[in-house]
């Protein structure tokens, strides 16, 4: 089956030249994912199913969740170009959400809110993080430890506590979501929580705060008096 390469457009059309010529910026998403795809099927070029592929899923914010096996559902797209796809979204999440906290200083759980915020948009499950900090509750490191079910993540102490020990951690801060957008604890997350801080006690390294992010609001432990 004869493919269409992005060498055989004219030179006005080759996204890789436009990016070289002109800087990324002045790309189009589908000059973009072009250029991740490489190629086009018979008599289809790579422009034109680039195309097809934001047209098939509606819109570029769409993509944030696409699936595998829906992209091989795509005529065009085989499993090597959904998975070079798939990994390339996947970094572009990762680079986006391990830049630097703003704040370096985590004193407050409305910093650690609007950090996290973004990251939860469109989770269908729970997943829960800790901020392992310094002395002087700068971030040394956040570890997503635990994805867990609609409406229940399954976190063990032990993973929690071996972090800090590993990162040589002072302080620790919990976040996790619940994507049914109501941030109020449940029974479990009461006693879960009350748990950890026990454990910190002994062991010398405290929890600060567990902190529930639901739509586009927070429910902080410290904040409510319940730590």
């Amino acid at each position: 089956m004869e493919k269409l390469l992005i060498k055989d457009l004219p030179q006005e059309e080759r996204p890789r030249e436009r990016l070289l010529s002109n800087g990324v910026e002045y790309l189009s998403n589908e000059d973009l994912i072009a250029i991740i795809l490489k190629t086009g099927f018979k008599n289809v070029s790579v422009k034109s199913l680039s195309n097809k592929l934001l047209n098939e899923v509606g819109s570029i914010y769409a993509l944030r969740n696409i699936t595998i096996n829906k992209l091989l559902n795509i005529k065009g797209i085989g499993k090597v170009k959904a998975i070079e796809l798939i990994a390339a979204l996947e970094l572009g999440k990762r680079v986006y959400y391990s830049k630097k906290i703003e704040y370096k200083k985590l004193d407050n759980a409305e910093k650690i809110y609007e950090y996290f915020k973004s990251y939860f948009i469109n989770k269908k499950q729970e997943h829960f993080f800790c901020l392992y900090l310094d002395t002087k509750n700068n971030l040394i490191d956040k570890k997503l430890l635990f994805i867990g079910t609609l409406n229940k993540s399954i976190v063990h102490p032990r993973e929690i506590f071996k972090e800090a020990y590993l990162l040589s951690a002072s302080n620790i801060i919990c976040v996790h979501n619940h994507p049914s957008g109501d941030v109020n604890p449940s029974k479990e997350d009461i006693k879960f929580t009350n748990n950890l801080v026990e454990i910190g006690m002994l062991q010398g390294i405290p929890i600060l705060d567990h902190i529930i992010i639901g739509n586009d609001t927070y429910y902080s432990f410290f904040k409510n008096n319940n730590i």
